[in-house]
């Protein structure tokens, strides 16, 4: 016999368990696939059981209709052992690999085992063990491995089948050398059909039926492999389902979600370069470099946290899309990667907000004993250019251009004017005539026009 012939299925035994190993190492990487898998573990088990309490308690029904004997309260007192033995299952079960759940599915296919090659105690005629096979009760095998595929991996479906196939074995070499025989019922039937061997080798008493036999553990090996197969393709699906779901979360970092719900479901190239009107808003956190150089590193950790924490909600409840993090300063934009028309009165909305939630945050530091904290605020519309930018190794969505540059310098100069925003004319427009529930002008005080950085026209502004 060839060297590769007798390594294959060593080669097939390796590779599944590089298989198991790579799922593992995706499970301990993924969050979101490990609380998949714990999910599917548990609703799985809990609907097998109920299966298999199901399915055994229909057997229990239908035995008295094939054995109409009280020596049928046998098997019916192993149906309750059986579903016993499935509800330990269930109470035994463990996310993950467990020793103790493969004990009791082996015990299960020991016992059935058993029970189907050593007869019925209580029955009053003596009869051939051979002549168990005639009740065919290898087919009870197939209940159990298809309750087994709604609890366990593909992995463990395949190992039932290949436990079930080699214990079968075992029981069948044990009755063919061991079980009880009477010879004269032997020669009765090859009296009765001498010249049809045929209908002697399927009628004899005393025979095993080694064809048979194996044609039941071969069938069953097949469908074990098949539901392996299938287990191993409705895992994959849920293993991609929860990478999905983390390229979600990873998108609602950045875009309300809302917007993430449009993104997974856009079939449009949200990274094609293209300019488009959008509202751009800078904030952060005025004095923060003299804070950081008179605080100790886990202060300034925690007031980043909680500053961030508060700017995300006012940015995310107002339809807005965190564009980046600048050390102590945020960059939100409203209008991407899809505009909307309320896009520069939520911008207002989000100015808003972030004063009240700042100054709701200096309250709680005020109770504490700690020093308040002063915020910036910079709004502007207009349009921007936007897309995917960086070589392909490390390609980065940016949002770019004149008006980025204003709602910056607009920011800066709450400085000067002492005040904590500053609202652009252009968006307090467009904020008016988009939006009736934009915030009311006087909200807001019209400042004088000034100059920008980098720019020859003053323009006008709104100040809070």
């Amino acid at each position: 016999m060839p060297v590769h012939t007798i390594a294959s299925p060593f080669r097939l035994l390796a590779r599944l368990r590089q298989v198991r190993d790579e799922d593992r190492r995706q499970a301990d990487k993924n969050p979101f696939l490990a609380k998949a898998l714990e999910r599917e573990k548990w609703e799985g088990h809990r609907l097998a059981v109920i299966s298999r309490t199901v399915a055994l308690g229909l057997v229990g029904l239908l035995l008295p209709f094939l054995n109409p004997s009280l020596t049928v309260l046998y098997y019916e007192a192993w149906i309750l052992v059986f579903i016993a033995l499935g509800w330990l299952q269930l109470r035994l079960a463990r996310v993950g690999y467990s020793r103790a759940e493969l004990v009791l599915i082996f015990l299960d296919i020991i016992l059935l085992t058993i029970l189907f090659t050593t007869g019925n105690p209580f029955l009053d005629e003596d009869i051939p063990t051979a002549m168990v096979y005639r009740f065919d009760n290898f087919i009870y095998f197939f209940i159990i491995l298809a309750v087994g595929t709604l609890a366990y991996s593909w992995r463990t479906v395949w190992a039932m089948g290949t436990w079930v196939a080699v214990l079968w074995l075992f029981g069948f070499l044990g009755v063919a050398w061991f079980g009880h025989e009477i010879p004269h019922l032997s020669d009765a039937a090859a009296a009765a059909f001498d010249g049809h061997p045929v209908i002697l080798e399927e009628l004899d008493p005393n025979g095993v039926q080694p064809a048979v036999r194996i044609q039941e553990m071969v069938v069953f090996l097949i469908v074990a492999g098949i539901l392996a197969v299938k287990g191993w393709r409705s895992n994959q699906l849920l293993m991609r389902q929860a990478n999905i779901a983390a390229e979600r979360a990873n998108l609602s970092r950045y875009f309300p979600s809302s917007l993430v719900d449009v993104l997974a479901s856009t079939d449009r190239d949200i990274g094609a370069v293209r300019t488009q009107d959008v509202a751009v808003l800078f904030t952060d956190i005025v004095g923060f470099t003299k804070f950081a150089e008179r605080h100790a590193p886990e202060e300034v950790m925690d007031l980043l946290r909680h500053y961030h924490a508060f700017v995300e909600r006012a940015i995310f409840q107002n339809g807005g899309t965190l564009d980046k993090y600048l050390g102590d300063g945020v960059m939100a934009t409203f209008g991407t990667p899809e505009t909307r028309p309320g896009d520069a009165a939520n911008a207002l909305k989000a100015a808003l907000q972030l004063i009240q939630e700042a100054e709701a945050f200096n309250n709680e530091r005020a109770a504490q004993g700690i020093d308040p904290i002063q915020i910036s605020i910079g709004v502007h519309f207009g349009p921007v250019i936007l897309g995917d930018i960086g070589p392909s190794r490390r390609l980065e969505f940016a949002v770019v251009g004149d008006t980025v540059n204003v709602a910056s310098r607009l920011e800066a100069s709450t400085r000067e004017l002492g005040c904590t925003c500053v609202v652009s004319e252009e968006l307090m427009r467009r904020a008016g005539a988009s939006d009736a529930t934009a915030p009311p002008q006087k909200a807001f005080s019209a400042g004088a026009p000034i100059k920008l950085r980098g720019r020859e026209t003053s323009i006008d502004i709104w100040t809070v």
